[in-house]
């Protein structure tokens, strides 16, 4: 931890921010000895973690177990091409001392899992939840609400973003807003709906302004009030939160105690998992033997056309939306194996169709996305 006493040349550095009567050399040396964890070292912690190392927070953690992929780079500005293929931790840390080389940079080469979030957010100050998966956030959320940390909020997709600051302490939590995840596959993530590349900027600067504004006690933070980014319209709106005497977390009556399995949560909570019955899925590996004898299975493809032209393995092309009318092109009396972009959307497919009497019908684990990691690494990843 720094001390937060500053040497000429930082007080040279953030001289900017010292004439700020707001700030001063005070707070300056406040951020100084502050410690921020950034969870996600992609497109929302990219921006936040920048924008921190400049203002001078002291310590940076970092938690990620990803490499750095080259569809990363059309938002992800933490990484290089240069860096394609190594560790995202390795490559954060690197642009962050480059630009700030007095920043002490924790990394955390791990998943956050309801065994180890206790510890590793406990030794920081102020959280900034740049996840972009909701058994992670509400992990987060729940690990703040037990430590007292103020918990950063930002969510993108397509061209649409929040952000909010859940604080149990002073306002509410995520589970206020959102008491329990949608049914599984109901979201599509980023990877299958897209997202606006400049739009995680605009939410992690807000993330990285919000986080600065708690250490400091600056200003009127987004504690109690949920903003709304809208970047076609370049709209900005903000709703009124309240603390949810019912939540089961932060609540007077709160029955969640300690850290659960989140992943198992997320899955069951809303009811049965398209991928639950192991005989409705089938592994790359199985269909990539399987091509031999296509003449005894149909492939069929439910992502969206313009998908289609970056990368396909083939298959009857019909977009999940158009499946309930065109469901009759397939044999019912054959096995039919779909897939989409990670198999979300295949999964939905594949539990419609099996209401339709498929009774073969088969979801292709993790989709395109791990045929091309697995199977044929010349496929295009998106």
């Amino acid at each position: 931890m720094n001390s937060g006493k500053m040497s000429p040349e930082q007080l040279k550095r953030y001289g900017r921010h010292i004439i700020l009567p707001e700030v001063g050399r005070e707070g300056q040396e406040r951020l100084n000895r502050s410690s921020v964890l950034i969870i996600g070292a992609g497109g929302l912690g990219s921006p936040a973690a920048l924008y921190l190392a400049a203002a001078g927070v002291g310590t940076i953690g970092l938690v990620d177990f990803d490499s750095v992929d080259l569809t990363n780079l059309q938002r992800q500005i933490l990484h290089t091409t240069d860096s394609v293929g190594t560790s995202k931790l390795s490559s954060a840390t690197q642009r962050i001392q480059a630009l700030n080389p007095t920043i002490n940079v924790r990394t955390h080469d791990t998943h956050l899992t309801f065994k180890n979030a206790m510890d590793i957010i406990s030794a920081y100050d102020v959280i900034v939840d740049g996840t972009d998966n909701f058994p992670t956030r509400y992990l987060v959320n729940d690990a703040c609400v037990f430590l007292g940390k103020p918990n950063i909020y930002g969510s993108i997709f397509r061209f649409e973003g929040q952000a909010s600051v859940f604080h149990a302490s002073k306002g509410p939590c995520y589970r206020c807003l959102y008491p329990e995840p949608p049914p599984p596959g109901l979201v599509p993530s980023c990877a299958e709906g897209g997202v606006f590349g400049v739009l995680p900027g605009i939410v992690g600067t807000i993330q990285a302004t919000e986080a600065i504004k708690v250490l400091l006690d600056l200003g009127e933070t987004l504690i109690g009030r949920l903003l709304l980014v809208d970047a076609l319209t370049m709209e900005f709106r903000t709703m009124k939160l309240r603390k949810d005497d019912q939540c089961p977390v932060c609540g007077p009556k709160a029955t969640i105690k300690k850290l659960i399995d989140y992943e198992d949560w997320c899955t069951g909570i809303a009811g049965s998992n398209p991928n639950q019955n192991v005989g409705d899925v089938i592994s790359v590996q199985e269909l990539s033997g399987k091509l031999r004898e296509a003449d005894t299975f149909q492939l069929v493809d439910v992502r969206e056309d313009f998908e289609r032209e970056i990368a396909t393995i083939g298959g009857i092309p019909i977009p999940l939306r158009e499946l309930p009318g065109r469901m009759r092109e397939l044999d019912v009396t054959r096995e039919v194996i779909v897939y989409c972009h990670t198999g979300q959307r295949s999964g939905r497919a594949v539990a419609f169709l099996r209401d339709q009497g498929f009774s073969k019908a088969r979801n292709l684990l993790g989709g395109i996305e791990a045929w091309s990691q697995l199977i044929d690494q010349s496929i295009p990843r998106y």
